[in-house]
Parts: C-alpha cells; sequence; structure tokens
C-alpha cells in the first residue's frame, strides 16, 4: 500500500474517532460513557501516526520539496503531542481534560486538513507511485511496533525516534498489557 493510501486510512480512523468524541459528556457523566476508553483509542492511534510519519514519511517529504512543509507539520504534531500528554495525564470529568480534548479535536482537523489539501498533492507530484510504494510498507511494518503513548519530550528527529522512540515503545507495550490497556483498545482494525 502506498504512503498516501496508508495515511488516509488513519487519518479516516482518526476522523471517526473525532466525530464519535464531539460533544462528550462531561462531568460525572464522563466516567459512565465509556470516554476515558475511546480517548485512549485517540491517544494511541494518534501516537503511533505521528512517530511513524516523522520516522519516514517527512524524511521523505523533505528530501524531495525541502523543510517548509514538513516543519509547518512537525510543528503542528509536537502541539499536538503536548496536548495529548495532557489527555494522557488527566481523568473524565476533570475540567482541563475535557478542555485538553476539545483542543485535540481542533488541532487534529486543521493537521489532518493540511496534511491532505496542502501536503499530499505536492508529494504525488514530486515523489514516484514506486517510492511512495516503498515508504507506504515503512510505515505499516513501523506502526506494529509504533509507541502507543504522545512521547511530547522526544525530539521529533527521525534519528531519535528510530532510537529512542523504539524503546518508549517497548515500555510503552509493556505498560499497556501491565495496566490491561491493550485490552480495552484493539488494535487499529487497517493493521494487519
Amino acid at each position: 500500500m502506498d504512503a498516501i493510501t496508508f495515511l488516509r486510512q488513519d487519518h479516516k480512523s482518526v476522523l471517526g474517532l473525532f466525530e464519535s468524541l464531539d460533544g462528550a459528556p462531561s462531568g460525572s457523566g464522563a466516567h459512565a460513557s465509556g470516554l476515558e476508553t475511546t480517548v485512549n483509542n485517540l491517544i494511541i492511534a494518534e501516537s503511533q501516526h505521528e512517530a511513524i510519519e516523522e520516522q519516514y514519511f517527512w524524511p521523505a517529504v523533505r528530501e524531495a520539496l525541502g523543510d517548509a512543509l514538513p516543519d509547518k507539520a512537525i510543528e503542528q504534531e509536537q502541539q499536538g503531542k503536548q496536548v495529548l500528554q495532557r489527555l494522557e495525564d488527566g481523568k473524565p470529568g476533570e475540567p482541563d481534560y475535557h478542555d485538553a480534548l476539545q483542543e485535540f479535536i481542533k488541532l487534529g482537523r486543521e493537521h489532518i486538513a493540511y496534511e491532505q489539501d496542502v501536503v499530499w498533492p505536492q508529494v504525488e507530484a514530486a515523489i514516484s507511485a514506486e517510492e511512495l510504494e516503498k515508504i507506504g510498507e515503512k510505515l505499516e511494518m513501523a506502526k506494529k511496533i509504533a509507541p502507543t503513548r504522545p512521547h511530547p519530550d522526544t525530539p521529533p528527529n527521525p534519528a531519535v525516534l528510530k532510537t529512542m522512540g523504539m524503546a518508549a515503545a517497548v515500555v510503552d507495550h509493556v505498560r499497556d498489557a501491565f495496566t490491561g490497556r491493550d485490552e480495552d483498545n484493539p488494535p487499529d482494525p487497517q493493521a494487519h
């Protein structure tokens, strides 16, 4: 599967989560609603998506088109990771949790629109279909072992992410198994 198709599927999953989280209950109703499980799914999906983009997609874009597009996208992703960390650290019913959720949904929709409307058309014009296929394969493989938590303090550098990111991913997967988070949050249906 080529990189754009793979990323489009990821975006579709995340946009579906955004829709289900629009108008999510707050206060005492948030606990009973299953909000935490849905938000955990969002944190996992976004953490994996951003990690693999920063490892494989943005370096290819940078090589083909220069620094401007990836720099802006990575800046957006770093801002998103900070907000995701607030969700990771919070609990449904807490005011900041709900503020962070609404902020992330807004940022996420803006970032997805930037990628799809601005970046992808230029990428498809500049990078061959064969190369996009190779990048897509790398994205698919990397997602299976990507971090499941935001790690906003890890520099968005491909070399750092391929080393420190792998160690963080192992810790994330162990934490998920130990806490039962992996049972509540099934793997992405697109994963093979």
